[in-house]
C-alpha cells in the first residue's frame, strides 16, 4: 500500500425512517436552514412535505433554494450564496441527487468566501481557511456517493468548463439515508446513478499502483455486489435490499474509502465532464458512453505491462 492521510467526518444514519427519527435533533443548534432541492421531483413523492414539516415542527425559519439543475451551473451557486447570506443561514441541506448535493456544498463554501470563489476553488485547487456553513445531506438517488465527501463539481456554463475539487472542510456533517427515498427515481435515471458508481470504482481499480492491496479487493466487492444488484432493482425497483446496497455501494465507492493508497487520476472523468459542460448530458449517461471506448482503447497497454513484468518474474525465478 503507498502512503496515504484518511479523514471522513460525515456521520452516516442508514435506513427507513430515518430522517423521520433523526433530522429534528441534527438541526437543534440552527434557527435558520436553507432547504436546497432540484426540479420539483421531491415534491411529488412527498419527500419534500416530510422534510418541510419536521423542520417547522421543530420551529426552524426556513429559507429555500429550489430549481437545482443536473450539472448545476456557477450562477446557480451565486443564486443560493445571495440567498444564504440575505437569510444569514446557519445550515444548508441538499435534498436530492449528486448535483443538489453539490450546489449545496458549493453553496455553503463560496457563502463564506471573501474573493472570487470559481477562481479561488474550482479554476484551481484552493485552500480554505474558513469554515464553510455546515450542511447535512437527504439523498434521493444513488450514484454519486456526494452525501460523503467534500466534492464540489460545478460548470461554469459562459466559459464551458465543468469541474471540482474533494475538499475535506466541505464534508457533509451528516447524511441521512433512507433507501425508501430512492424508489421513485426513473429506471433510467436509476441505471444511469448505477452506472456513476460503477464508473468511480473502475476509475479508482485501474489506477495505480497494480501489486496487490486492500482497497482493489474492497472494491472488486463492491462491483460485484453494484452489477448484482443493479438488476434487481430493475427487475423490482421496490426491492428493498436492492435499493439500499446500492445506496451503500454508491457512498464507498466516493467516500475516500476505496481511494486510499491509489493513484486516482480519473482521466475518464475529466474527460465527461468537459462532455457535460458542452452537452448538458446526465452524469452517469456520459460515463457509459466514454467507459468502453476508454477502456477498449488502453487495454492492449495494460496487458504489455502485465506481460512483462510476469515475464521480469520468471526470468528472476530462473
Amino acid at each position: 500500500m503507498n502512503n496515504f492521510i484518511y479523514e471522513n467526518k460525515t456521520k452516516v444514519y442508514f435506513g427507513q425512517g430515518c430522517v423521520k427519527e433523526f433530522l429534528t435533533c441534527l438541526v437543534k443548534d440552527c434557527d435558520t436552514v436553507m432547504m436546497a432541492y432540484g426540479q420539483g421531483s421531491v415534491k411529488r413523492n412527498g419527500i419534500y412535505d416530510e422534510v418541510l414539516s419536521i423542520l417547522m415542527k421543530a420551529g426552524k425559519n426556513i429559507v429555500e433554494f429550489p430549481g437545482i439543475m443536473p450539472n448545476p451551473t456557477y450562477g446557480k451557486v451565486m443564486e443560493g450564496v445571495r440567498l444564504a447570506r440575505e437569510g444569514q443561514v446557519q445550515m444548508i441541506l441538499g435534498i436530492g441527487g449528486g448535483s443538489v448535493m453539490d450546489c449545496a456544498k458549493a453553496v455553503a463554501l463560496a457563502a463564506g468566501c471573501r474573493g472570487d470563489a470559481w477562481e479561488n476553488y474550482w479554476a484551481r485547487k484552493g485552500i480554505i481557511d474558513f469554515d464553510p456553513i455546515p450542511t447535512g445531506m437527504i439523498p434521493t438517488t444513488a450514484g454519486t456517493g456526494s452525501e460523503c465527501n467534500g466534492a464540489t463539481v460545478i460548470t461554469h456554463e459562459k466559459r464551458k468548463i465543468k469541474t471540482g475539487y474533494d475538499y475535506p472542510k466541505c464534508s457533509p456533517r451528516f447524511a441521512l439515508m433512507d433507501p425508501v427515498y430512492t424508489y421513485s427515481v426513473p429506471k433510467e435515471q436509476m441505471v444511469a446513478g448505477v452506472f456513476d458508481s460503477l464508473s468511480h470504482i473502475m476509475e479508482t481499480y485501474f489506477s495505480e499502483p497494480d501489486e496487490q492491496n486492500v482497497s482493489d479487493e474492497l472494491a472488486e466487492a463492491l462491483m460485484r455486489n453494484i452489477i448484482r444488484n443493479m438488476r434487481m432493482a430493475v427487475e423490482n425497483p421496490r426491492d428493498y435490499t436492492a435499493r439500499s446496497n446500492l445506496l451503500w455501494d454508491s457512498t464507498l465507492s466516493e467516500n475516500r474509502l476505496i481511494k486510499l493508497g491509489k493513484k486516482c487520476d480519473f482521466a475518464c472523468h475529466l474527460m465527461e465532464h468537459q462532455l457535460g459542460a458542452y452537452t448538458d448530458c446526465g452524469h452517469g449517461q456520459g460515463m457509459a458512453v466514454l467507459h468502453p471506448s476508454y477502456y477498449r482503447h488502453i487495454y492492449r497497454d495494460g496487458l504489455s505491462h502485465h506481460s512483462a513484468a510476469a515475464w521480469d518474474q520468471g526470468s528472476e525465478a530462473a
